[in-house]
């Protein structure tokens, strides 16, 4: 029991000895989140408040349930289920579908596009990929925010959401694709939670059975379920309230996929007796990089009471470094000399990300890290498990298990080296080959006997049999080792994940915040994104941006609003200027003329710009001359933001002449001393 506080801070140590439920853990980036539920799901049973086969664990990635198990092993709890929502959905399916549905489950689709094709084709719309992926992506939000095909169109209009097809043919689609899904006996992603809470809330002798099995409930990155999410934990209580939820609403980063933070920030409303514990001591990053965190996120503004506010516990490391960049690929080719200095002095490639906005940016990157010699993974490409060489080298190790006798020789070097002579064969050489297919392969070998070298950590003289049957669990929950490379990322796909170095590339207006994000909640998430970013790092945090995508392009980009005083002012460039607000080029001549770009707000006064106009009226009846002639309304307008005091501050605003001055020169100043 003393183990299990054993090197926890006090906020960690109170998360774990808290009651079985119901917990709110407020756990902040780098907090040691992990370790902390691990430990209190460790505790549980080690008080026997709960035995390890009463426990649910639910999180919402396979790597982050792989990691929990890999923890909870070492921790002497094994047989904790520890599963994504829709990997324990699919065993309880399993399970209870014959006797609630009665005959086999339904297979899964493999390709759900197919259907939504057939779908679309019978309602006379397109079926060009573009179509049918934004088709799908709508079908699968409707359904995560419990919306029917009848329902759809009004949720959607409810949510703001501007599909790229009609939302009445969005409908349509959907109740087609429904029909012939449900004809063919097949099942999509999401059906498993519907069907899994649907038989929980309509079948009473099947919820009693599985209640009567699980008892506690732990929920990791509770900010991001969805409203299907939800019902589906709903079905799983029963009205109980045994349940630890985790989550933190900094790294809210899935609203467009139906996820809200709604039922993390209610929770000690929905369970007024809950216990709410703050996890805010940051152990992940420097100083440098959790300040920089802490500033990104108040830019937000006034929060929500349950925000976090993370305090470093690390010893001092540098300073982040910003970048300005003329083009995309000198961005990507500068980036790319600095991660192979980095490599080239000893930083392992596995140790260093490449983080961008959206997955077109990484074409970029690969082209420019391929000319560096510098290996690369690309995050969301083929499944570890999926690859013919693991496979091929999983079948190997089986077989070996298999005729092994019992007497083999055991223990982590010993298996460690009988992998490696497995695995020499199909192309496991002892170094590397170039980067290429043939180094692709190899990563993904060495990968393997990383799996047997983790399994020989935790200790228990493991064999080939052990190492066969936790390749094979592995392989069912997608549970990847990491490859050695630099990982390039989507900041979603990065969620959960941290790096020596990061390198947050392609920080510019239009795609951080992305163009189509209108409302200001829109615009929120994705300052959120940016700070997950950001908190992903450890000790090197590196940001830039470029002001063209193509080399010798029109320079039109600014840098990322989220950036405004916190990257430090670039130094203008010739003909341009910077923008006063966020340091951004000056390209039209009513931002020259004002110092600022049309996207940052003004700093005027509303009085005084109503008094220069006044003026000006007055000025322009007594001259009989048009307005404008007198001063634009840009230039009154830059006169009220800088509210010059002499006639030097008079002329050093755009359209204001040695003429001007002399004509209006002292009127103004007059305007401006008599609003101060």
């Amino acid at each position: 029991m003393r183990d299990l506080l054993d090197g926890l801070d006090d906020e960690q140590r109170t998360a774990v000895l808290a009651p079985s439920g119901p917990v709110c853990v407020l756990a902040g980036a780098g907090t040691g989140k992990t370790r902390t539920i691990t430990h209190r799901i460790a505790h549980l049973i080690a008080t026997d408040a709960h035995p390890v086969s009463e426990i649910m664990a639910v999180t919402f990635t396979t790597r982050a349930a792989g990691e929990m198990r890999v923890r909870l092993r070492a921790l002497g709890a094994p047989g904790v289920q520890a599963r994504t929502f829709h990997s324990a959905a699919l065993k309880q399916l399993r399970y209870f579908w014959p006797t609630a549905v009665g005959g086999q489950l339904w297979p899964l689709l493999e390709n759900k596009l197919r259907l939504v094709a057939m779908a679309s084709r019978r309602v006379g719309s397109g079926t060009d990929a573009a179509t049918l992926r934004d088709l799908a992506g709508e079908i699968e939000w409707a359904k995560a925010t419990l919306a029917a095909p009848s329902t759809y169109q009004a949720a959607a209009a409810k949510a703001l959401r501007d599909p790229s097809v009609a939302p009445e043919t969005v409908a349509k689609v959907f109740e087609v694709y429904e029909s012939v899904k449900r004809d063919a006996e097949q099942l999509d992603f999401d059906d498993l939670l519907l069907h899994t809470s649907a038989i929980l809330e309509d079948n009473e002798t099947v919820a009693r059975e599985f209640r009567a099995r699980y008892r506690c409930f732990v929920v990791d990155e509770y900010q991001d379920v969805t409203p299907l999410q939800q019902r589906t934990l709903q079905a799983w209580l029963g009205g109980r309230n045994q349940l630890t939820v985790v989550g933190d609403a900094n790294q809210t980063i899935y609203s467009f996929a139906g996820a809200s933070p709604k039922h993390l920030l209610e929770f000690d409303k929905t369970y007024p007796e809950a216990s709410v514990i703050r996890l805010e001591n940051d152990y992940r990053s420097t100083p440098q990089v959790v300040t920089l965190a802490n500033r990104v996120i108040a830019g937000a503004g006034a929060g929500h009471r349950f925000r976090l506010k993370l305090r470093a516990v690390l010893p001092d490391g540098p300073q982040a470094v910003f970048s300005e960049h003329p083009d995309e690929p000198t961005e990507a080719s500068e980036v790319s000399a600095k991660i192979a200095a980095r490599i080239e002095a000893g930083m392992p490639a596995s140790s260093i990300a490449i983080l961008y906005r959206i997955n077109a940016q990484s074409e970029v990157y690969e082209k420019a890290l391929t000319e560096a010699g510098v290996p690369y993974v690309v995050k969301g490409g083929q499944r570890f498990f999926a690859r013919a060489e693991v496979r091929q080298a999983m079948t190997l190790v089986r077989r070996a298990a298999e005729s092994a006798p019992e007497t083999h020789e055991r223990g982590g070097p010993v298996l460690i080296d009988q992998v490696r002579e497995l695995l020499g064969p199909i192309g496991l050489s002892d170094d590397p080959p170039p980067p290429g297919a043939l180094r692709d392969r190899w990563d993904s070998l060495l990968g393997v006997v990383s799996i047997a070298e983790e399994l020989a950590d935790a200790g228990n003289e493991p064999g080939l049999r052990e190492l066969a049957a936790e390749l094979e669990q592995r392989s069912e929950a997608q549970h990847a080792p990491t490859i050695e490379g630099v990982t390039l990322a989507s900041l979603h796909a990065a969620k959960g994940l941290e790096w020596d170095a990061v390198h947050l590339v392609g920080l510019t207006d239009g795609t951080l915040p992305i163009q189509y994000a209108e409302t200001p909640e829109q615009v929120e998430e994705e300052r959120r994104l940016l700070y997950v970013g950001v908190t992903r790092a450890r000790t090197h945090l590196h940001v830039s941006w470029a002001l063209s995508r193509t080399a010798g392009g029109r320079r039109s980009r600014r840098r990322s609003r989220f950036l405004t005083g916190i990257a430090p002012d670039a130094p203008a460039r010739a003909g341009t200027g910077r923008c006063r607000v966020c340091a951004g080029p000056l390209i039209t001549p009513g931002e020259i003329k004002t110092g600022r770009c049309h996207n940052c707000p003004s700093s005027a006064d509303p009085q005084l710009v109503e008094a220069l106009k006044t003026w000006r009226r007055q000025r322009s009846a007594d001259d009989s001359v048009p307005a404008f002639v007198v001063f634009s309304d840009a230039t009154l307008l830059a006169i009220a933001e800088r509210r010059p005091t002499d006639d030097a501050a008079l002329l050093a605003i755009p359209g204001i002449g040695p003429t001007k001055l002399d004509s209006y020169g002292c009127e103004v100043l007059a305007v401006v001393g008599r609003t101060r």
